[in-house]
């Protein structure tokens, strides 16, 4: 499956959710700690969910950029 990610950076480091698994974040100091932090949080997330007998949600947030004059 594939899941959109929503970043936010902060003074300190990133931040990272996954709007379809509410709950499954993380933070670090660098974006690609975040990214490796993540991937773990989904599949542990999804491995929970299954062992309660909860169902996985399908993917279906989708994610675009624009670019506006400021």
């Amino acid at each position: 499956m594939k899941y959109t990610l929503i970043y936010e950076r902060s003074a300190t480091g990133y931040g990272t959710y996954v709007p379809d698994l509410p709950g499954c974040v993380a933070t670090a100091r660098t974006n690609a700690q975040v990214k490796k932090l993540i991937r773990e949080a989904i599949e542990l997330h999804i491995e929970s969910l299954k062992q309660h007998g909860e169902p996985v949600p399908e993917p279906t947030t989708v994610a675009d950029c624009i670019t506006v004059s400021a």
